[in-house]
């Protein structure tokens, strides 16, 4: 099977368990989003299907090749992470030149590209770059590697607005260009709703929505209103959470919302795709 599976993973760190029999299927020329709380376990599936580290159990597959067997399949895989991959000491143009080493298919052409796009001055040390250029340096390699599997951690980090929306504008761009499997890790839900297809929710290193996106948010709604006739009205609906305000509430539902059925004074919204993740959040599970 083409895609990335992730099959029964487990991982501990001492007595913390970061993923606890975690099962996915990445598919191919698909852009998914990983969401969920610091701590979930996002970076670290990130770095065990990337091969940064090792699963106590479980496997990972990428191309129907156990990753563990074959060293090769692991080239098809580029994390973008917070860590450093080169020396501190290194200029931003030689990490560049470098890189073609060990990604074949670097496009170096196209990151210097990207640099003056950025503005990123390449004769810079890697060490001397700000927290936003720092990231901006790790995106540059993240879009000129050519990887069939593309795994982006917090990758707007540190970017102020304009260099976010460029960041997205030239991911849809390498995308259009080069479809691949691209996997968005990232706490700013909203800015990227519309880029995502899939959507993955991770919560106490277990996977609690594997679902495509439009799916998700049409399976749900937000109704608010006096608490009172919030109560009356959610007492036989799937709710995902409440919050309550001074004499108003505010409930996320599963389910679709039947007109008839809305009494007057309360108000029906779709949910967008950072509130029902909040409200997932909020509330832990369906109730």
């Amino acid at each position: 099977m083409m895609g990335i599976e992730v099959r029964n993973v487990t991982k501990t760190f001492g007595s913390v368990m970061a993923l606890e029999d975690v099962s996915l299927h990445l598919e191919v020329k698909k852009i998914y989003g990983l969401l969920g709380n610091n701590g979930a376990g996002k970076t670290t599936l990130f770095n065990i299907i990337s091969n940064r580290l090792y699963a106590d159990s479980g496997q990972i597959s990428i191309d129907d090749q156990k990753a563990a067997d074959h060293d090769s399949v692991l080239g098809k895989v580029f994390m973008m992470g917070e860590d450093n991959l080169f020396p501190e000491d290194m200029r931003v143009k030689k990490a560049f030149t470098t890189s073609k080493l060990f990604l074949p298919q670097f496009d170096l052409d196209y990151a210097l590209v990207l640099a003056e796009r950025f503005e990123l001055q390449t004769n810079k040390k890697i060490k001397s770059l700000s927290t936003g250029y720092a990231s901006i340096f790790r995106l540059i390699l993240a879009l000129s590697a050519n990887t069939p599997y593309l795994l982006l951690d917090e990758p707007v980090l540190g970017l102020d607005a304009r260099h976010r929306d460029m960041f997205y504008k030239l991911l849809i761009e390498h995308y259009s260009h080069r479809p691949s499997t691209i996997v968005i890790s990232t706490h700013i839900i909203l800015e990227v709703a519309n880029l995502l297809e899939h959507i993955l929710i991770i919560n106490n290193g277990r996977i609690v929505k594997d679902v495509p996106r439009d799916e998700l948010l049409a399976g749900s709604y937000t109704v608010s209103g006096p608490a009172s006739l919030i109560d009356h009205f959610i007492k036989d609906k799937k709710t995902i959470s409440t919050d309550r305000i001074g004499g108003l509430r505010t409930a996320c539902i599963e389910g679709q919302p039947d007109e008839s059925d809305v009494p007057d004074g309360l108000e029906i919204r779709q949910t967008n795709l950072q509130d029902y993740f909040i409200s997932l959040m909020n509330g832990g599970s369906v109730k």
